[in-house]
Formats: structure tokens, C-alpha cells, sequence
């Protein structure tokens, strides 16, 4: 009973860590064209550490939402016309979309739960998965008792 238990606790263990792996990673293909490989870094760069805020769980170099797209193509017109910098492009997508543009946002009171969130998920399955574990094995010893 003890090695089934184990097995079963492993099994979970794999799938928790299997469920945080993305299932498809979809690019999104647009073609623009720059003046200088700097820029073309800079856009790439920046569109990876934007948050899509409608899609949540992707960059906007990957969402396919219309949002994404704008924000692409805002983004290009910053890098490439404006000669925008990093910082210049992050206040202005923070001030037009609020902090949660950012993969990264900075750690204040209004993004604390972006913070805590993922610490608070590991601690609530791990106390899961010992409750769990210390039940099996409770039950497995009423068992053994009652025989």
C-alpha cells in the first residue's frame, strides 16, 4: 500500500509539473522593416517583456489578440520613427495599460498579489501534498489494524 501511495504522490507531482509547461508557443509572423539592427533587437526585446493584457499568460511578440497586434504595431512605430528608447517605450505602455503590461512589474502595493501569488500556489500544494501523503498513510495504518 505504501508503494502505491508513493506512486500516486509522484504521479501528482509530475502532472503539477507537467500543467506549468505551455502546450503550444504560437508566433506570431509580421514583417517590419528597420533602419538598423539596434532597433530590430530593441523591438524584439521589448515585445517579448510586454504582456499581452487581454491574452494575460503571453508576450505580445506571441498573442494573436487583436490588442497584441496594436501594441505591436505601436511599439515598431516607437522603435522606428521615434527612435524610442527602452524606458520611454515601458512609461508609455505603462501609463496607457497600467503595470500589468509588464512581465516584470515593479514590486509596490498595487502589484503585490502579482508577487505573492505564485509563492502562495507552491505553499498550498505542498500542504496539499503532505495532507495527502499524511492521510494515505493514516489510512493505510487503520488498515493494517483492522486486519
Amino acid at each position: 500500500m505504501k508503494a502505491s501511495a508513493m506512486k500516486a504522490v509522484w504521479s501528482l507531482v509530475l502532472l503539477a509539473f507537467v500543467s506549468l509547461i505551455p502546450l503550444s508557443a504560437q508566433a506570431v509572423i509580421e514583417s517590419y522593416q528597420f533602419d538598423t539592427a539596434e532597433q530590430k533587437l530593441l523591438y524584439q526585446k521589448m515585445a517579448r517583456e510586454l504582456r499581452c493584457v487581454v491574452c494575460q499568460n503571453q508576450n505580445i511578440l506571441e498573442s494573436t489578440a487583436p490588442l497584441a497586434q496594436d501594441l505591436r504595431q505601436q511599439l515598431y512605430q516607437m522603435v522606428r520613427y521615434q527612435n524610442a528608447d527602452e524606458k520611454q517605450i515601458v512609461d508609455f505602455m505603462v501609463q496607457r495599460y497600467g503595470d500589468f503590461v509588464l512581465y516584470r512589474p515593479p514590486l509596490q502595493a498595487n502589484t503585490l498579489i502579482l508577487w505573492i501569488a505564485p509563492f502562495l500556489l507552491l505553499l498550498f500544494s505542498v500542504y496539499w501534498v503532505v495532507s495527502y501523503v499524511r492521510q494515505t498513510q493514516v489510512d493505510a495504518q487503520k488498515e493494517k489494524h483492522d486486519d
